[in-house]
């Protein structure tokens, strides 16, 4: 009886078990593609890309309904191949029913996800780069010979052994349940592979780099760092020294010793007066590589915070890089230092500092312990709902009245560091508050869109760190109506965590009518510091589906009301919330 089954289920098991494969790779290439994204999203850095995998997101991508389904049928699997080597002539009932227990949900949970890797819309993939192209190829050629040797190894196990074909066919999905288990760790022994090779390029082109830049003797180079304001600074100074200079300026993400070395390659020409460059880095002498790079003349240090503490390892090595000691350190002697004394580490590197040229910017009125006259200072700020208006000194006695079409007061900061930057390489007061006349939001780091029902839509999901939650939820109030925060919890703050996140539920519990928190690593925190100044904790919830998030919105908001997206939120919510992306 058992011969007859087997014989009349192989043709039908091998079919289904060849749907299975063709399912199966669908599935394993997108999860490649997933990973391959994390870590060109965490720049292949590997501090970054394990921080990852500390937060709730992070743990739910190893530990889940999904991988513990696919450990179950593995464990079954393994379990009843086992009870057919007992008796391969005669397979009891046990290993009957577990090979059906086991297959059928297989066959189910590869079916299904496999059906939705063919599904492009939605998924997370990396920017097809040459690199990443490459890494994929690997992957993808790895993940054919994985298939090729779990087949070869099951024809072997069923010619050696002489089981019947019933109960060698099942070992094939064993193999290829492993192997998809252990896809994240395959992908990532990729990546750290290459990364000797990578490496080797990387240092090809910073070499090629410095060395095109030697030819350049009478550019001008203004190099920007900090935590936060670096991108939103590059911008605004960019667009006022364009008014009379050429000026290149680095693009959007690409602040890095490669993609700085590949501007300087690809698109610095003799045209150009003026290199306006941003500069980020996640490890104690990073700012330090950049600078003997691009050899800036004027540095200007934006604001400075726990921003990645957790890939710096201690707030010294963070202050080193990011916080603009090692940029100023590597200046000329006739080098231009602009700090921004509105925060506590960038005004403390101007009192440390032995620069004789260092320039203090300040926006009145400051925190307590200001104790120097700045040398560019703000007035009269004054935020509205599309721009912001204020007063600029200068310490020579000249002043002008500005008004910038940016979204939020704490722009000043970075809009007085652009002007004293623009005056030190000869642009006019004058011709300064013309040029951040035609400033526009697109330059800012948040966006004023209009979304469905007469909503006001504010996306700030450019990036995350918390100076600069604090300063979107206090433009909220300029808003009237209904306030509602939709963000994530922040990443990479290491022990400052707790303590930021804090900070933050307060000052939503101070502004917000309703905060949805899309991850769950601090939502607790955010929580209790809103509650502490007294908002419900049935107003403070913890929501990841994009559909749920939307439907709450819609039926708790009306005209006029103001939605703040901060930090990366879903696509498909931007989508819903009336295609403002």
């Amino acid at each position: 009886m058992t011969s007859f089954l087997a014989d009349l289920s192989a043709p039908l098991i091998l079919a289904c078990f060849y749907l299975v494969v063709i399912f199966w790779f669908f599935r394993t290439a997108k999860a490649a593609l997933f990973y391959l994204y994390l870590w060109q999203l965490k720049e292949y850095h590997i501090g970054r890309f394990l921080d990852h995998f500390r937060t709730a997101q992070g743990e739910k991508l190893l530990v889940n309904r999904v991988s513990v389904a696919k450990i179950f049928i593995l464990l079954a699997l393994i379990f009843s191949l086992w009870v057919a080597t007992v008796d391969f002539e005669i397979l009891d009932f046990t290993a009957i029913f577990l090979l059906f227990v086991s297959v059928v949900p297989l066959l189910a949970l590869t079916v299904l996800y496999g059906m939705e890797a063919l599904r492009l819309r939605g998924s997370r993939r990396p920017i097809f780069t040459k690199k990443v192209i490459l890494l994929f190829a690997i992957v993808f050629f790895g993940e054919l010979l994985s298939i090729l040797f779990v087949h070869r190894l099951s024809v072997f196990v069923y010619m050696a052994t002489g089981w019947n074909l019933f109960a060698s066919i099942f070992f094939f999905p064993v193999g290829l349940l492993v192997i998809d288990l252990f896809m994240p760790i395959f992908v990532s022994a990729v990546v750290l592979a290459f990364q000797p090779f990578a490496v080797l390029a990387r240092n090809r082109i910073i070499r090629q780099a410095k060395e095109r830049r030697q030819e350049f003797k009478s550019l001008k180079v203004i190099g920007i760092t900090g935590s936060y304001g670096k991108t939103s600074t590059k911008e605004f100074l960019a667009h006022i020294l364009g008014q009379k200079y050429h000026v290149l300026k680095t693009p959007e993400h690409q602040n890095s010793e490669v993609g700085i070395s590949n501007t300087i390659l690809q698109s610095l020409t003799s045209k150009h007066e003026i290199f306006v460059c941003e500069m980020g880095a996640y490890n104690k002498g990073g700012i330090k590589l950049l600078a003997q790079i691009v050899k800036p003349r004027i540095a200007i240090v934006t604001g400075v915070n726990e921003q990645h503490l957790a890939t710096f390892g201690s707030m010294e090595n963070l202050l080193s890089a990011e916080g603009g000691e090692e940029l100023l350190n590597i200046l000329p002697a006739d080098g231009v230092a602009i700090l921004n004394g509105n925060n506590t580490f960038a005004y403390g590197l101007y009192e440390e500092t032995s620069m004789v040229r260092k320039i203090l910017c300040l926006v009145i009125p400051a925190r307590a312990g200001i104790m120097r006259q700045p040398d560019v200072w703000a007035e009269n700020v004054r935020t509205e709902q599309e721009h912001v208006a204020f007063t600029v000194f200068l310490r020579d006695g000249e002043k002008a009245d500005l008004k910038v079409n940016l979204v939020g007061g704490h722009n000043v900061e970075n809009v007085l560091l652009a002007i004293a930057a623009a005056r030190e390489l000869g642009i006019s007061l004058q011709e300064i508050a013309r040029s951040c006349g035609s400033i526009t939001q697109e330059l800012g780091a948040m966006k004023l869109r209009k979304g469905i029902n007469g909503l006001n839509i504010i996306d700030s999901t450019y990036s995350a760190n918390p100076d600069g939650v604090i300063a979107a939820l206090e433009y909220l109030k300029v808003w009237e109506g209904k306030r509602i925060i939709v963000m994530p919890c922040l990443i990479e703050l290491g022990p400052a965590s707790k303590h930021a996140h804090r900070r933050i539920g307060e000052k939503i519990g101070e502004v917000c009518d309703l905060a949805i928190i899309t991850t769950r690593d601090k939502f607790e925190t955010i929580k209790e510091g809103a509650m502490t100044r007294g908002m419900k904790g049935d107003d403070v919830l913890s929501m990841e589906n994009p559909q749920a998030i939307f439907g709450k919105i819609k039926s708790f908001c009306n005209e006029g009301d103001v939605v703040l997206l901060e930090g990366r939120v879903s696509s498909d919510l931007l989508h819903l919330l009336g295609r403002v992306r």
